[in-house]
């Protein structure tokens, strides 16, 4: 197994040539992997090489699912802090005069005031009921989800901030005691924030639930092997803790994912802008060739002449 120095945090490491994938990290006691679903990042995950690929498994679609949660929930916040609550089911998607028409009432709404009022905003397609919170409360939420994002962000793999699952629970913390502070009577039991945080959340038919892996069907690949249950990480990365492999999450009987590329996208753009200039060298010089035979000497008509009057390589 070959190892290869640390690379710049700058650089992606998907410059590790594909027969090793492995780094020597001197500064590390522990198994890192890097997380990827396809050709796409998502965090680090460390271990050490006597832990079982079970548990392995499972703690990474643990904190996989945990991003994909959060990340869920991030975005129906946003549409909270501007829209307010969700309309009940039945309500959903129709105008203001077929409400009216079906005599349907979102009584939830009443009920669930954001703290310090409410700012009428209409929700134009008809998901939530408009009472938006105040300013002042809608920063607070605004400023929650940035934090929460920042914690499970991808940005993380190039800072090499190991992402765990404590991590993803103060984030789900986080947003949880926002929407408490400006929603102290909480939000009504069919708002998909207060069902994801409930776990109750049905994705059933939704794109989401074509991204949750369930930690049955969850296999990691390294190097175009799964890295199959019942061995150890020792099996697959041998007994060496300093070490930085990329494993790709995938979901079982999906065959292998796609092996990783020598070079990254930055290494390759280098190597294509390089390869043209070095053309456009050449057909500069091609062109050059096809006249530069004029000025040899071999080539002047007149150098026999001169050499006999012995006047070669005078100059004026």
């Amino acid at each position: 197994m070959l190892y290869l120095p640390e690379l710049d945090s700058h650089r992606s490491l998907c410059c590790i040539l594909q027969s090793s994938q492995v780094q020597d990290l001197c500064g590390d006691t522990m198994v890192k992997l890097h997380i990827k679903r396809g050709d796409e990042s998502q965090f680090l995950y460390e271990t050490t090489v006597t832990t079982t690929i079970d548990q392995v498994n499972k703690e990474v679609t643990d904190v996989y699912n945990d991003r994909l949660k959060i990340t869920r929930i991030c975005y129906e916040m946003e549409e909270l802090s501007k829209h307010g609550t969700a309309l009940p089911p039945n309500m959903q998607g129709l105008t203001d005069d077929q409400i009216e028409d079906l005599k349907l009432k979102d009584e939830w709404g009443d009920k669930c005031e954001p703290s310090g009022g409410s700012v009428y905003c209409q929700d134009t397609i008809g998901r939530r009921n408009g009472k938006a919170p105040n300013e002042k409360m809608a920063e607070v939420i605004t400023k929650t989800i940035s934090e929460a994002k920042a914690i499970i962000s991808k940005d993380q793999v190039l800072r090499d901030v190991v992402l765990t699952k404590k991590m993803t629970k103060d984030a789900l913390d986080l947003l949880r005691g926002a929407v408490t502070i400006v929603y102290p009577m909480n939000l009504p039991p069919h708002d998909p924030i207060r069902l994801e945080f409930e776990n109750n959340i049905d994705l059933t038919g939704t794109q989401a639930s074509k991204e949750v892996i369930e930690e049955q069907e969850a296999s990691l690949w390294f190097s175009g092997k799964e890295m199959i249950r019942g061995k150890k990480v020792s099996d697959y990365l041998g007994k060496n803790e300093k070490t930085k492999i990329i494993a790709k999450l995938q979901k079982r009987g999906h065959g292998a994912p796609a092996r990783e590329t020598p070079f990254s996208e930055e290494e390759r753009k280098a190597m294509m802008a390089h390869a043209y200039r070095k053309q456009e060298e050449w057909k500069k010089l091609n062109e050059d060739s096809e006249d530069a035979y004029m000025n040899a000497k071999w080539a002047d008509s007149g150098a026999l002449k001169r050499q006999f009057h012995g006047i070669k390589d005078v100059k004026f």
